[in-house]
């Protein structure tokens, strides 16, 4: 997946830029806002999700890595493609969208073209649960993971719940691993995680 562009601007439009890589120019698909910050000639970088059919590829892009992932969760939701979830995410960025979701604001979802009462009730009963992924949370904060002078142990956490394992089983299995980084500092990253996972096994 292309998670990230940066590239200079070569032209741009209500709903899209082109961004020159190298020589190679790349049009993204845009919210209106962030198209808007666009400027020919000048440096941009845009959180993108790229989108396959069976005749295109498509990439997205937002200002935000939140509403890049807001853009991918709602999709995610019966009959809701890329279309309906790039004029979701125009109208309401992560937090806003994820304050509706938690609160079953159904006025605030139906403010978006194309959804109607029945679907925003549709959405929020889809998408309540997996709301606390989006925005700031403020009414559901998720703990932090303290900064740590050892990135070996943030590196092993990302890739363990990548693979699905909670951040608490992830930070258990890493301390688990840590006697072995302290025997042998040159250890790699794949024996720790191999270590990690028989540890969770158990």
């Amino acid at each position: 997946m292309i998670s990230h562009l940066r590239g200079t601007v070569s032209a741009a439009g209500p709903t899209w830029v082109v961004l020159d890589l190298a020589g190679v120019g790349l049009r993204v698909q845009c919210t209106p806002a962030t198209a808007a910050a666009a400027r020919p000639g000048e440096t941009m970088t845009v959180e993108t999700s790229l989108v396959v059919r069976e005749d295109s590829l498509t990439l997205y892009g937002f200002d935000r890595a939140t509403d890049r992932d807001a853009f991918d969760l709602v999709q995610t939701a019966s009959g809701v493609g890329p279309r309906l979830a790039m004029a979701i995410v125009s109208v309401l960025d992560a937090d806003r969208l994820a304050a509706a979701l938690r609160t079953e604001d159904l006025a605030t979802l139906c403010s978006v073209p194309g959804i109607g009462r029945k679907g925003a009730a549709k959405l929020v009963l889809e998408l309540r649960e997996k709301a606390v992924l989006l925005g700031s949370g403020e009414d559901a904060p998720s703990p932090a993971r303290p900064t740590t002078a050892e990135p070996w142990r943030e590196q092993l956490a990302e890739g363990l719940e990548g693979l699905g394992w909670s951040s608490r089983d992830a930070e258990r299995a890493v301390e688990s691993v840590a006697p072995l980084k302290e025997e042998n500092p040159e250890v790699s990253l794949g024996v720790l995680m191999r270590a990690a996972l028989r540890s969770l096994a158990h």
